[in-house]
This record gives structure tokens, sequence and C-alpha cells, in this order.
């Protein structure tokens, strides 16, 4: 497995690079397709952010080739130093006012019929940022009809933050766990995995019909028995969908991964976790909690 330690070297020698795992044969995507430059005129035209830039997300080749993305509001800059995340890290920028309209129109120009927001963590607003993402939801309902999912923070467990959004009636609320909890320090720091787990339970209390949704990342050195006590704990808050992908160091700087996981055994995993009761389960080294979205919707008639 691969390690963090560093080296100790004699002064004149350099530090060595650290090593990387090679990516098995599954894990290779294709070269960009036609129908990418569209989706990418259209972001950069209106000034918007996605996740699929900042997260280098493996799979946007497919979705900018489907003219689909993921939008990533209240900028660019995280206030957390997650260890798996490539967004940037460090000073915000003010909210603009007017992203709900740009987010709006770029969906309407994509002739998007399901709408997947979410947000860098904006610990340095009171409200976390919440009061946007219902903006953000009404502005793209409004424009364009679209089916809307949201991919939130935590928030703080500022239940008041919480409640504005589903205020915002999305159609499916999106909260990602991301890792279990032993993991929570290294991988999702500043986080508490019972604030993750009370936040969904919160939407199911607000609003019981509203589909909730998690996912994690695995090969961080998550064990089988982690992983099943940690979906019984969604399955406990009322959470029907999950996605479960394989975790890719975005650079050298971020967490190694710790192994592969072979398809088969997301298939198997996946099987294991439809035994709890989900609706609907996603498991693929190439799953991403908003990745085929819409698809997932559909499955649970959303």
């Amino acid at each position: 497995m691969s390690t963090n330690l560093l080296n100790i070297l004699p002064n004149d020698e350099p530090a060595a690079e650290p090593s990387r795992m090679r990516l098995p044969k599954w894990l290779k995507r294709p070269l960009p397709q036609a129908g990418m430059q569209f989706t990418s005129n259209v972001i950069a035209d209106l000034r918007l952010e996605t996740v699929c830039e900042s997260a280098k997300c493996p799979n946007r080749t497919e979705c900018w080739s489907q003219q689909t993305a993921t939008f990533m509001i209240l900028g660019n800059v995280c206030t957390r130093p997650c260890g798996f995340c490539s967004v940037l890290k460090g000073k915000t920028e003010v909210v603009q006012q007017d992203e709900p309209e740009r987010v709006a129109e770029a969906a309407e120009r994509l002739g998007l019929k399901y709408v997947v927001i979410t947000s860098v963590t904006r610990d340095d607003l009171s409200d976390g940022g919440a009061n946007h993402f219902h903006d953000c939801v009404i502005a793209v309902r409004e424009r364009t009809g679209a089916k809307v999912e949201v991919l939130t923070p935590d928030f703080r467990g500022n239940r008041d933050a919480i409640h504005r959004v589903i205020e915002s009636r999305p159609d499916v609320f999106n909260h990602n766990t991301e890792t279990v909890p032993r993991l929570y320090d290294r991988v999702r720091r500043n986080a508490e995995y019972q604030r993750t787990l009370d936040l969904l339970q919160q939407v199911k209390d607000e609003v019981p019909n509203m589909p909730t949704k998690s996912g994690l990342m695995l090969g961080l050195g998550e064990t089988r028995e982690e992983l099943l006590e940690v979906c019984s704990d969604l399955r406990s808050v009322g959470v029907e969908m999950l996605t479960l992908g394989q975790y890719l160091q975005p650079t050298a700087e971020h967490l190694p991964v710790e192994r592969y996981v072979t398809p088969e055994e997301f298939d198997e995993i996946g099987e294991q976790m439809r035994r709890l009761g989900f609706g609907m389960v996603a498991s693929g080294p190439f799953v991403r909690s908003s990745y085929h979205a819409g698809e997932m919707a559909d499955v649970l008639h959303v």
C-alpha cells in the first residue's frame, strides 16, 4: 500500500517524488468526443464553475460530450482542507448574486431536463451558502421546468440552513458521506460523521417523500465491514439512493490510493448494499455522485 511517510535523506540529496500507483486497465477513459466544445463554450460564456473541472472528474469527457455538467456554485475556493479533493483551498470570493440566473440560463442552453447543483464548502458564510442554493434551485426550475438535485455540504450542522435548502423543494437531496468514520480525520477534515447522518435525517423528518442520496469513495483504506456499517447507518436515516466509486488521487499532493477495487468487486459490493434496502445503488469504478444522476432518479420515478 502507498504511504505518506517522508524519506529522510542527506541534505545534498533531493527528495524523491512520492510514488503513485499505476492505473489498472479498467480505469482508462476515452479521448474528448464531439459535443464537448459546446458544453465548454456555454460554461465559459456564462462564467460558471463546474465540479467536473474543479474536482478533475474522470467522466468529464463523456458527460460534456452529452451536453451535461454539474454546476458548482459559491465560487471555486473551498474553506475545508479535505485530503481527497482537488478543489482550490484558501481565500473565498464574494457570492455572485446573479449566479442563480446564469446557472438557469446554462441549463436552458444545454437543454437539461435534470440539473445537479453542488458547491464548495463556505464555512465563512453565516448560512454556509444555503440561501444561494435555494435561489439557484428556484431559478433553474422557473426557467427550465427541469428536475433539480442538490449535492450540499453539511452547513456545519446548521438546521436553519438545511431547512432553507429543503424549502426550495429539490427533487433529490444529496449529501455525501465520502468515507468511513475511522478515516474522517485524514480524508474529510473538519467534518463529522454524525453531522452527515443528522443532515440526511432532517431532510426526511421535514419532507418524508423527498428522496435522499449519499455516496462514498472506495480505495482509501476502508474495510468491507466498515462500509457495510456505514451503509446500514444511511439506510437507518432513510437514504434511498447510494453511489459507490473508486477514489482517484488527483495530484501527488493528495491522499494516495490504498488499492484499486476491481469492477467485479464493485458489482459484488453493490449487490450487498441492495440487500440493505436501497432503492437504487450505482456501484462501479467511475461512479460519482452526479454521474447519470437523472437516470438514477428515474429508477425511483422521481
